[in-house]
């Protein structure tokens, strides 16, 4: 059977995994990038942490030991559904079946201005622009005399309350107060902030009120001023426009405040759910169709009597999703029960910053902060990296930034612009 995998996420690694080297798969990973990368760590990525390296790994590599599962390049245009094939920007697929795993993409809301001017955190891509335009940002303030232009380039702006805004607010704020202040020394008392703008009525939404009051409590202590209740509604030139008709000065917006799934050439609209997100039975399949589904983030099930309003997006459910699939692919084939998904809610956590953390679980209800809920976010990420490379090198690099204080990887790296050839 030619299974092909479209998105090698959480969902797409996990499934291929499962089913290496069974003989009755053939299996095809289909990804844009060559490399798999671990993205609720590329916001230290972005802060100058940790390496990219340290939370990539190229798919070959990943797969080589499994003799079923072959990797290729390239970038889904458009399904086929009548002759069971897919079109790539480079070349076209047969398949027997189809799983589509490609995560979700940052949502602007439709804001023009926000998508051109913002800096995104999806990918690596967007971790490392992030990194650049920071560090320049600063190296620009530093040959400038006029105090509001000073404070406007060290003002960032972070719209978004959730797990990924927080952890960048933290991150910054601990990076301002300490590290900046010793490189920097010319920028100290210039007045830059760090805002975190968020429209719910906490930050967290999906914790405990416990997390939420704790983490508003750190980030406050940490001197990051926290706006709620309120939106970004536009980014121009040096000004953030928020739904009250507040404007900030920055010329630095961070976009953590949405995504949305993709959508795909060839399947119908009814197919589709809320946002964009293909909706689907309790094994997976795409409404409509016997042979394609959809895992993870691109996925909108309401089969789960304990998530009728369908699953939140993290990354335990594409996890598990992709696992389940693979075993009912195994039993299709040995004409086994089907089993329907349930899913295994295991918590959720947040790091502030240093020594600071929160951490959500369910069975049994447990709250824990401070340390330990740091120690436990520390090893549930370190030991979710796909190899022992990139375990040991975000380990020796958390090891070094902890005693130290201190990253040596603030190095502002662009690819040079293409020569045209003559």
């Amino acid at each position: 059977m030619k299974i092909i995998i479209i998105g090698g996420g959480f969902a797409g690694i996990n499934l291929a995994k499962a089913l290496g080297n069974n003989k009755n798969f053939e299996v095809t990973l289909v990804d844009k990038n060559n490399y798999y990368f671990f993205p609720p760590l590329i916001y230290q990525v972005a802060t100058a942490f940790l390496e990219p390296s340290s939370i990539s790994y190229p798919f070959r590599k990943l797969f080589a030991s499994r003799s079923n599962v072959s990797f290729r390049l390239g970038e889904l245009q458009q399904i086929v559904p009548s002759e069971n094939k897919i079109i790539l920007n480079n070349g076209e697929c047969s398949y027997d079946v189809l799983v589509v795993s490609t995560g979700a993409e940052t949502n602007y809301f439709g804001m023009e201005n926000v998508r051109q001017n913002a800096i995104p955190m999806k990918t690596l891509s967007d971790a490392l622009a992030m990194r650049n335009r920071l560090l320049e940002q600063m190296e620009q303030a530093t040959i400038m005399s006029d105090p509001a232009l000073i404070k406007s380039l060290l003002t960032v702006v972070i719209a978004g309350g959730g797990p990924t805004g927080v952890e960048v607010a933290g991150m910054l704020a601990e990076m301002k107060s300490g590290i900046f202040r010793k490189e920097y020394p010319k920028l100290t008392g210039t007045g830059g902030e760090i805002i975190l703008v968020d429209g719910s009525p906490a930050v967290l939404g999906p914790m405990s009120t416990q997390s939420q009051q704790d983490t508003y409590d750190a980030l406050s202590k940490l001197g990051v001023k926290i706006i709620l209740n309120t939106n970004v509604k536009d980014f121009a030139g040096d000004v953030v426009t928020l739904s009250t008709g507040e404007t900030i000065t920055s010329r630095n917006l961070i976009w953590a405040a949405g995504v949305t799934a993709k959508s795909f050439e060839g399947i119908p609209a009814e197919s589709y759910g809320r946002g964009k997100r293909l909706l689907v039975n309790e094994y997976n399949a795409v409404k409509g169709f016997e042979n394609i589904y959809a895992l993870g983030d691109t996925s909108y099930q309401l089969t789960d009597p304990n998530f009728p309003n369908g699953h939140p997006q993290v990354a335990q459910v594409a996890i598990q999703q992709g696992k389940n699939l693979a075993r009912n692919l195994e039993a299709a084939i040995d004409g086994k029960a089907l089993k329907p998904f349930l899913y295994n809610d295991k918590g959720s956590m947040a790091i502030i910053g240093k020594n600071k953390a929160v951490v959500d679980l369910p069975k049994p209800k447990l709250h824990f902060r401070g340390f330990f809920a740091w120690l436990i976010w520390l090893f549930i990420h370190l030991m979710s990296l796909v190899s022992f490379r990139n375990k040991l090198r975000t380990f020796y690099n958390w090891v070094v930034a902890y005693f130290s204080k201190d990253q040596s990887l603030r190095m502002i790296i662009r690819p040079a612009p293409r020569k045209s050839l003559p």
